[in-house]
């Protein structure tokens, strides 16, 4: 039996996304996750031949989710036909620039990495050391959100603090969301039938999590997200940039501790701080339509800082190619994509309304008019990338046959 499909495990700190996906086709051939572990709310949701499912896992531990995963997997016959296991890592830090097969010492890597991801990669260790026990014979891939960033040059990821801070303890700007921001920029340049090797985009990844990303000639150049994913853009519950100092001031005025400001800079800011409604952009969205006035400003501060970026990204670009907008903010909301690119009619970017209503559809995706620059929306597929570099590893491993 020829095996041609690959698992990919997505462990995240209380959720794991899974999927089997031949990446030579593209066809995904079951996906789903599990939300809300350890919490009497845990559910699993998976979709199989286009139906969805979904049961109740009160309570379930972060183990016990992941062999209920397998088990899933075992029983539609898919486990024999599995080539590999793609394992979505989120900190590889200075050691991995590319996608590597794990091993021990790559796991001692990732390992030591903890302190810069705690929420995220004890999950991801898990995830390939319960892997490797119940599938000990497939070969293991970690796709690291970070590595797409460790092209940036020393100007753009080292901070203006003392230099020992990098030396001694590698603190510095990493990035994430790397594997979409590589998926779109490829498809990007197929769709402008260019190389991608010739390209200069700008790729905004705005979901919950929102990072942006300078792209020339197939390489990231810099991006927002920093030592950890709370620099930058505005998110649904992250400030992004913001004055260092407000920490000691919150700390000596208000009586706050450290972990206090961490907590709410993270937890209780963005979209959901500034609103008093909701994380969700189509909540804020829906109360600014009604005139709230709380959601407005806060889809004005989302929009102006996310402007902002790009005109500082096109400076260091030099051109711009396209404008790629991805994830659930960026495919879905024709009108955060508006407010956005009204700020640019400097970078000569206008809309087509229409065809920023639909999103691109049956325009290759293009949301802009004739003579503006281009501005592109790409639904992204960090699962399929994952397949992909997976595949690619695991043949290479096995001399070159599936």
């Amino acid at each position: 039996m020829h095996k041609t499909l690959i698992f990919v495990l997505n462990c995240g700190s209380s959720s794991i996304k899974f999927a089997v996906i031949d990446p030579l086709t593209e066809d995904n051939f079951f996906n789903g996750i599990v939300q809300s572990i350890g919490t009497k709310d845990a559910d699993i949701s998976w979709i199989e031949k286009r139906t969805k499912k979904s049961k109740g896992l009160p309570n379930i531990n972060y183990q016990e989710a992941l062999h209920y995963i397998f088990d899933l997997v075992n029983n539609k016959n898919l486990a024999a036909k599995i080539l590999a296991i793609g394992h979505r890592v989120v900190h590889g830090g200075e050691h991995f620039t590319k996608s590597v097969i794990i091993d021990k010492t790559v796991l001692n890597a990732i390992t030591k990495c903890q302190d810069l991801a705690p929420l995220h990669n004890p999950a991801n260790i898990l995830g390939i050391e319960i892997a490797k026990k119940v599938y000990p014979k497939l070969p293991q891939i970690a796709v690291f959100d970070t590595a797409f960033h460790q092209t940036m040059p020393k100007y753009a990821y080292l901070y203006a603090i003392p230099h020992e801070l990098y030396t001694n303890h590698q603190i510095r700007k990493y990035g994430f969301h790397g594997t979409s921001h590589r998926y779109v920029s490829i498809k990007a340049a197929e769709i402008l039938g260019k190389s991608l090797d010739e390209c200069a985009f700008i790729s905004a990844h705005l979901g919950n999590g929102c990072s942006i990303c300078a792209i020339l000639n197939g390489k990231s150049i810099d991006t927002s997200m920093g030592l950890t994913p709370l620099e930058g853009l505005v998110m649904g519950t992250r400030s992004g940039d913001i004055d260092p100092s407000l920490h000691i001031h919150l700390v000596d005025k208000l009586g706050y501790d450290i972990h206090k400001v961490n907590t709410m800079l993270n937890k209780k800011s963005g979209l959901l701080g500034v609103s008093g409604i909701s994380s969700d952009m189509r909540a804020v969205e829906n109360a600014a339509k009604k005139g709230n006035k709380q959601a407005i400003i806060a889809i004005e501060i989302f929009c102006y800082r996310l402007a902002k970026y790009i005109g500082a990204y096109a400076t260091i670009l030099g051109r711009i190619d396209a404008l790629i907008f991805t994830a659930g903010i960026g495919e879905n909301s024709s009108y955060i994509r508006a407010k956005s690119i009204k700020w640019l009619k400097m970078l000569n970017f206008s809309l087509d309304s229409k065809l920023n209503g639909n999103h691109g559809k049956g325009n290759n995706g293009i949301i802009t008019s004739i003579n503006s620059n281009i501005a592109i929306v790409i639904p992204t597929n960090e699962e399929l990338m994952i397949a992909k570099d997976t595949a690619m590893l695991a043949t290479k491993k096995q001399g070159g046959k599936i």
